[in-house]
C-alpha cells in the first residue's frame, strides 16, 4: 500500500478514535494503540518497536484532542482545578517514569501487556463495575501520588488516563461529571510528559521508519488529529439518539478479541 493509502487509513483510524470517545465516553487511545500495532505491522515496521510507536503516536495525538475536550468541560464549570494541580505534579514524573518503563520492556511484551488491558477494560465495561464512593478527596499529597500512579500507567499503555482517574475520583466522592471533566484536564499533561519521554527513550532508535521523531511516527499522528476531534462531537451526539449499553457492550467484545489475539500471537 502507498504513503497515500495508509495516510487515508489513518484518517479513517481518527474518524474511528474520535467516535468511540464521543460516544463511550472513553479514551480514543484504547482504539488506537491496538489499530495502530495492525497497521505498523502491515507496513513492515519492526516488531520490536512498533508497540513503542504505537503507545508514543498514541499520546501525541490526545495531546490535541484533550485540548478541545478541556475546553468544553470548562465552559460547562465541571473541571475541578484544584484537583487537577496537585494531580499534575505527579502526572508529569509518573508519565516520564512510564514511558522509560515501556522502552525497558520488548515489543511482543508490550503487547501482552497491553492485551492484558484491554482484556480487564472490557470485563469493566461488561460488568459496569464502578466502585462506590467511599472516601474523601485526599489532601495535595494524596493527589500527587494518585496522579503519579495514573501518568505512570497510562504512558505504558498509550491512553489518556480517563479508565484509571474517572473511577478514582469518583471513589473520592467528586460527582461522575465532575470526575470526567477533572479527568479530561488531566489527560493533556499525560499526554504532552508522556509523548516528550517518548521521543526522548526512541530518539535516534536505528529500526524507527521515516517520518518519525522518536516514538512518535507523524503520518499517523496527523491523519488521526485531523479527524478525531471533529468525529469526537459526532460521537456524543450518537449517544444520545443510540442504544448505548449495547453499544458499550458490543466494544467491550471487541476489545476482548483484540486483547486475546495480542495475548496469543
Amino acid at each position: 500500500m502507498t504513503l497515500i493509502g495508509i495516510f487515508i487509513l489513518y484518517l479513517a483510524l481518527g474518524a474511528l478514535a474520535g467516535t468511540m470517545a464521543g460516544l463511550f465516553g472513553i479514551g480514543g487511545g484504547l482504539v488506537i494503540v491496538p489499530v495502530l500495532i495492525f497497521t505498523f505491522g502491515f507496513q513492515g515496521f519492526s516488531a520490536e518497536i512498533a508497540a513503542h510507536l504505537a503507545i508514543g503516536t498514541s499520546l501525541a495525538t490526545i495531546v490535541f484532542t484533550s485540548i478541545s475536550s478541556i475546553r468544553t468541560h470548562h465552559i460547562h464549570g465541571a473541571v475541578r482545578w484544584e484537583l487537577v494541580r496537585p494531580m499534575t505534579v505527579g502526572i508529569i514524573v509518573g508519565a516520564l517514569a512510564g514511558a522509560w518503563t515501556a522502552s525497558l520492556l520488548s515489543g511482543p511484551m508490550l503487547k501482552t501487556i497491553i492485551g492484558a488491558f484491554a482484556i480487564l477494560v472490557a470485563l469493566k465495561m461488561l460488568l459496569e463495575a464502578n466502585p462506590k464512593p467511599g472516601r474523601d478527596v485526599p489532601g495535595n499529597a494524596g493527589l500527587g501520588v494518585a496522579g503519579g500512579f495514573v501518568g505512570w500507567a497510562s504512558a505504558i499503555f498509550g491512553i489518556g488516563g480517563g479508565t484509571l482517574s474517572v473511577p478514582y475520583l469518583t471513589w473520592c466522592n467528586v460527582r461522575m461529571q465532575q470526575a470526567v471533566a477533572t479527568s479530561a484536564a488531566c489527560g493533556l499533561p499525560i499526554a504532552l510528559a508522556g509523548a516528550a519521554g517518548n521521543i526522548w527513550t526512541g530518539w535516534q532508535n536505528p529500526q524507527l521508519p521515516d517520518f518519525s521523531i522518536g516514538f512518535i511516527y507523524l503520518p499517523a499522528l496527523v491523519g488521526i488529529v485531523a479527524t478525531s476531534v471533529f468525529f469526537a462531537r459526532f460521537g456524543a451526539k450518537l449517544a444520545h439518539k443510540l442504544d448505548g449499553r449495547l453499544l458499550k457492550k458490543i466494544f467491550a467484545v471487541v476489545l476482548i478479541l483484540v486483547g486475546l489475539r495480542f495475548l496469543l500471537s
